[in-house]
């Protein structure tokens, strides 16, 4: 934990910019029959009934310090997709860096070890040698800035039924220009030193002779 909120305390750096990366699933519902529209002091109505239409998975990539975010949807959550992930974000959105400070849980594909299931290990390598990898403890995802844009994300762009993949591409598509037009950052303001003293419960009970 206290790794993470060190991280948290450097200063911006354009080239060692921090990153934070986390997923989430988005349940496709289609309407099956169509829904009333709102209308002056009357409420949109729509049936509880849907058909499913799958399930995508959602990386979000986001760059609490430059306000800066991009939200990729995949069908699948795989070594592989996070392979291609952050390949992206070495090459795609942070290719002029040193090295890219990366935050992400310890879900057991978030390792560096899944590039070379995605890659030749010459391309792997190059990679891996780009990125600062710290994660998050156990039952500690809370310390993942990237969940925090995500807990935005639905609440802004998500919590309604989204029939297809198509669709909810867009959808994010849209809500991601909009927040990185307005560049929303994160203001973390839990210490290590508020650590020690609120989450004293977490820390080794050390007895002195």
């Amino acid at each position: 934990m206290e790794d993470i909120l060190e991280v948290y305390q450097r200063s911006y750096s354009a080239t060692y910019p921090l990153i934070c990366l986390d997923e989430t699933s988005k349940q496709l519902l289609k309407e099956t029959r169509i829904p009333i529209a709102a209308m002056p002091g009357k409420k949109e109505k729509y049936d509880f009934e849907y058909e499913r239409q799958g399930v995508s998975n959602i990386f979000m990539i986001f760059a609490p310090l430059q306000g800066f975010r991009h939200v990729k949807v995949t069908n699948q959550r795989t070594k592989v997709d996070l392979a291609i992930c952050l390949k992206e974000i070495v090459d795609v959105y942070f290719p002029n860096t040193q090295k890219i400070i990366i935050v992400m849980d310890n879900l057991n594909t978030h390792k560096p070890a899944s590039l070379y299931d995605a890659f030749p290990p010459v391309e792997a390598r190059r990679i891996v040698e780009r990125l600062e990898f710290h994660y998050t403890p156990k039952h500690g995802s809370w310390l993942n800035m990237a969940e925090i844009e995500l807990s935005v994300l639905q609440r802004q762009c998500l919590a309604r039924r989204i029939p297809d993949q198509s669709t909810l591409i867009q959808e994010v598509a849209a809500w991601e220009k909009k927040r990185n037009t307005q560049a929303m950052k994160v203001d973390w303001r839990f210490t290590t030193k508020d650590a020690r003293i609120k989450l004293k419960r977490l820390y080794p009970v050390i007895k002195s002779e």
